[in-house]
């Protein structure tokens, strides 16, 4: 199972440092670059509240549906013959939901006019992911590697020409990234479609509500997961947009920050999309996964403590570089926002262990209070610091998330609470603070940066956090 992981996750790293930083630093700063603060926000605003409700679009199938596939690969087509016609009535529920919810908040037609299209991209977003979980639980993670980038690859085809290809002399629109989505998601949605048909054969004729009712049963404790931890990761930016009366703004420029913090957190999320099916597999076969705890662990870490230190000591250099507007302001919610992805970091290695033992109970409980914490704080702190704020609340509420989740492994699971490596870690950030900090006084931001991205690679070599031979040995198993 290490090799497993290893050389899938070099591959899955692979491919999405090839393709996801284009797709962030390129695609979407240069879209919020030519429309705006105010138009990127009214977007980015609209687009969180359409993820937030995504949890009717799934209602926890995603999670259910990989752990039992990865146990147990013959429910392969009876799970496709009670999932897809559960997901077409869940589908309908959420554009309705949505819909009213957005004329509760009193949207304009202006802002309904894009939802109806942002609808329909989650909708196809989520059917994307169900059909790759099929395929991740069935081990053929290289397939899932390359899908996993495909809907990006294509946005940025189709977007690049909308943007730099002079294919119209109308001004760049919001709306036209929108569709390049609507695009690319069909585009995969069939590739993906068609190789879960192949795998699994006809199943359309085993259709039954009885089959569906038995899943929304098994489910539901994990829609309840995703509808929680989408509100603390993306209320932020709604509450933004309602409470001041320069909501737009404030968004859009929380927006600047947040899209690299979330691009950050795609690194965490190949961890999750590997570790979770490997988790329950083991699992299911009485197996140690301490031994999977300990190979991904300094990773993730190392990894998230290095991002973190780098983005901390040169947030504003960082900024500057991507922005135009707003960029003083806007690189000290970039400094907050980015410490918080350590946070993420341990919250995607210790939830896919206890999201694959089903200890979905506790997860909710302190999800639940996450959200508690956050939307309390994001009330206190907007209309006093506005999108700083935010961000701040943001940190507080994944600090809070991520250590209990750790908690919650060591004590329901009884695996080791590993404290050599998190002594280790300690010694990483200490002397990677240090380094940041004498990296300031060399002239220019560019060797500084350098400098304290070799010392963060030495130090985890010195103290063992990353070791090639034992990764050389987990190859030749």
């Amino acid at each position: 199972m290490k090799k497993h992981f290893i050389t899938n996750l070099a591959l899955l790293i692979f491919l999405n440092l090839l393709i996801k930083p284009f797709w962030f630093f390129g695609i979407e700063v240069g879209v919020q670059n030519q429309v705006g603060e105010e138009i990127y926000g009214f977007y980015f605003s609209l687009f969180n509240f359409a993820f937030i409700l995504n949890m009717l679009l799934d209602v926890g199938i995603n999670n259910y549906n990989n752990r039992a596939i990865a146990r147990d690969h013959t429910l392969l087509k009876g799970n496709l013959a009670a999932i897809i016609p559960l997901k077409l009535f869940l589908s309908l529920t959420y554009a309705g939901v949505v819909l009213i919810s957005g004329k509760i908040l009193g949207y304009s037609q202006e802002q309904f006019q894009m939802l109806w299209i942002l609808v329909l991209n989650q909708f196809l977003a989520s059917f994307i992911l169900y059909f790759r979980t099929n395929i991740s639980g069935l081990q053929l993670y290289r397939t899932d590697s390359l899908l996993s980038v495909m809907d990006r690859s294509l946005m940025i085809l189709f977007t690049g020409l909308l943007l730099w290809g002079n294919i119209s002399s109308k001004p760049f629109q919001i709306e036209w990234f929108v569709y390049a989505q609507t695009v690319s998601y069909i585009l995969t949605l069939i590739t993906s479609a068609s190789i879960v048909r192949f795998r699994s054969g006809k199943f359309f004729h085993l259709l039954s509500l009885s089959g569906s009712l038995k899943t929304l049963r098994a489910s539901y404790p994990f829609a309840l997961l995703i509808l929680l931890m989408a509100l603390f990761n993306r209320v932020d930016s709604v509450m933004l947009e309602r409470l001041l009366e320069n909501g737009r703004e404030q968004a859009g420029i929380y927006a600047q920050s947040f899209r690299i913090f979330e691009a950050a957190t795609q690194f965490s999320l190949l961890f999750a999309m590997l570790l979770l099916p490997m988790f329950s597999r083991m699992i299911q076969l009485k197996q140690d996964v301490n031994e999977l705890v300990r190979t991904a662990l300094p990773l993730l870490m190392v990894a998230g403590l290095s991002v973190a230190t780098m983005t901390y000591f040169y947030k504003f250099e960082i900024i500057d570089l991507l922005y135009r507007t707003h960029t003083s302001y806007s690189s000290n919610i970039f400094g907050i926002l980015m410490v918080g992805f350590l946070f993420v970091s341990i919250s995607y290695l210790y939830g896919s262990l206890l999201t694959a033992n089903h200890n979905l109970r506790q997860l909710n409980i302190v999800a639940a209070i996450t959200v508690i914490i956050n939307i309390s704080l994001n009330l206190i702190l907007i209309p006093r610091h506005q999108a700083r704020g935010a961000a701040i609340s943001s940190l507080v509420s994944q600090g809070f998330y991520a250590i209990a989740q750790m908690i919650l492994a060591v004590r329901l699971m009884k695996i080791p609470a590993n404290k050599d490596l998190f002594f280790k870690l300690a010694a990483f950030l200490v002397i990677n603070l240090i380094s940041g900090y004498l990296t300031l006084f060399i002239p220019g931001w560019v060797p500084g940066i350098l400098l304290l991205a070799v010392s963060c690679s030495v130090s985890a070599l010195l103290l063992g956090l990353i070791r090639p031979s034992e990764i050389k040995s987990a190859l030749e198993e």
